[in-house]
């Protein structure tokens, strides 16, 4: 239709058969729960797995899954567009596809090229499903017909997210302790199974408007747009330092306990379960109060509670149990506070600031503020670490004081309408 003016397209897009309201929200969560119990069945496994099913060593698998996840880094910029040109939900059930095909490899490889292609196509699922789904849900968010605001829907899919890691964790616990190669291929065809389950309950039930808008139609934008903006890479910046901190209690935590505060293995399963369960009871409940705030405001929040978690964690006691499970237990109170306001009001901020025709470029682009914590976070850790056993925490209480001054400041050059949804969207 491109020799059609504008106000033709505009008209014919409305007449169309797409729907004008979203369907199936209870449905779209649902299956973000499955797609987590997926991953929650096999993150536990990860090398463990190739290590009891294939002779490959330890020192070639690593090197085979690093490269296999490196070799995604660029395939964000792809789903955004994609998801920009063809709508995000069928980018998400391509990539729950994919991932399930994966897994299914997983059940059969028995050398270093299987291995690596697998893990490969597993990768590429996992970056396709993180650059487009909070795309999926912010366009579900805008054809609600329930009113709720993006920050609630975020808010809601992180808490079913979280108890579907949660389960599938406590399910391979029980899963292999037998340690058996029939049961680890069990484990694998379970969590393709899951995968598969989300993209057929996401693809036959879910659907979000797809209203051809003025700005979608008149001009299109591309990823130099993205970066010509400089309060939303400013935002992408802050939310490293925040994606860092959201990452450093699973990843810090089991050596911290071990062997800065001589405390016992179970404490650290404790506390990350006790985490899980607070952030999946919570997620609703908080997620449904959120849009009464400036989403800038929630964010000086949670780094507010991420620079006092910083400094609790710096000056945890030593040796004695007593003293060492309430202060543990005090400072990730702080942490799951953080996580609960952090998660839903970066990523609607993200949503909310992308113009309608670019939203998937920009919610991909976002996604490096991730990507690239992940990376940096084993290396930060281990120096600071090995330097100084509060260092760690010291660095990252610093940081993100700063980050809550730079938050501050990108409040001034964000759009107000990026600030808070619509009255009435709550």
């Amino acid at each position: 239709m491109p020799s059609l003016p504008v106000h033709l397209r505009l008209r014919l897009a409305r007449t169309s058969t797409v729907p004008s309201r979203s369907h199936g929200g209870a449905v779209l969560v649902a299956a973000l729960a499955v797609d987590s119990l997926g991953n929650g069945l096999f993150l536990p496994l990860s090398l463990v797995y190739f290590l009891a099913l294939t002779d490959v060593p330890l020192a070639l698998l690593g090197a085979l899954l690093t490269v296999a996840n490196a070799v995604t880094l660029p395939v964000p910029l792809w789903a955004g567009a994609l998801a920009d040109r063809v709508g995000a939900l069928p980018v998400v059930v391509g990539a729950q596809v994919l991932q399930a095909v994966g897994f299914l490899g997983y059940a059969w490889v028995d050398g270093p090229v299987g291995v690596f292609t697998a893990a490969a196509l597993v990768a590429v699922g996992v970056r396709f499903f993180w650059s487009t789904v909070f795309t999926a849900v912010a366009d579900h968010a805008d054809g609600d017909p329930t009113g709720w605001s993006k920050d609630t829907w975020y808010s809601i899919s992180n808490g079913a997210r979280t108890a579907g890691l949660a389960v599938g964790g406590l399910g391979t616990g029980v899963v292999v302790a037998d340690g058996g190669e029939a049961t680890y291929r069990a484990v694998a065809w379970g969590t393709a199974a899951c995968f598969a389950v989300a993209a057929v309950m996401i693809a036959a039930f879910v659907r979000t408007p797809a209203v051809l808008r003025e700005e979608q139609v008149s001009s299109a934008t591309g990823y130099a747009a993205v970066l010509r903006d400089r309060p939303f890479l400013g935002l992408v910046a802050l939310n490293t330092v925040f994606a860092l901190s959201s990452i450093m209690l699973a990843l810090a935590l089991p050596t911290v306990v071990l062997t800065a505060l001589q405390g016992p293995a179970w404490l650290t399963s404790v506390v990350l379960a006790g985490n899980a369960v607070l952030i999946a009871v919570l997620a609703t409940p908080v997620g449904t109060r959120l849009p009464r705030y400036r989403r800038t405001r929630v964010l000086v929040l949670a780094a507010g509670l991420w620079t006092a978690w910083g400094l609790a964690m710096a000056v945890l006691p030593d040796g004695r149990l007593s003293l060492l499970v309430p202060a543990l237990v005090a400072a990730t109170l702080l942490f799951t506070a953080a996580e609960l306001l952090h998660a839903p009001a970066s990523i609607a901020l993200a949503a909310s600031i992308a113009p309608v025709a670019s939203r998937g470029r920009y919610l991909a682009a976002f996604q490096y503020s991730f990507a690239i914590a992940s990376i940096v976070a084993p290396a930060f850790f281990a120096t600071t670490f090995e330097a100084d056993a509060a260092a760690p925490w010291l660095v990252l209480a610093a940081a993100n004081a700063a980050s809550l001054a730079g938050v501050v400041l990108l409040e001034r050059r964000v759009p107000a309408t990026a600030l808070r949804d619509a009255p009435g969207r709550a």
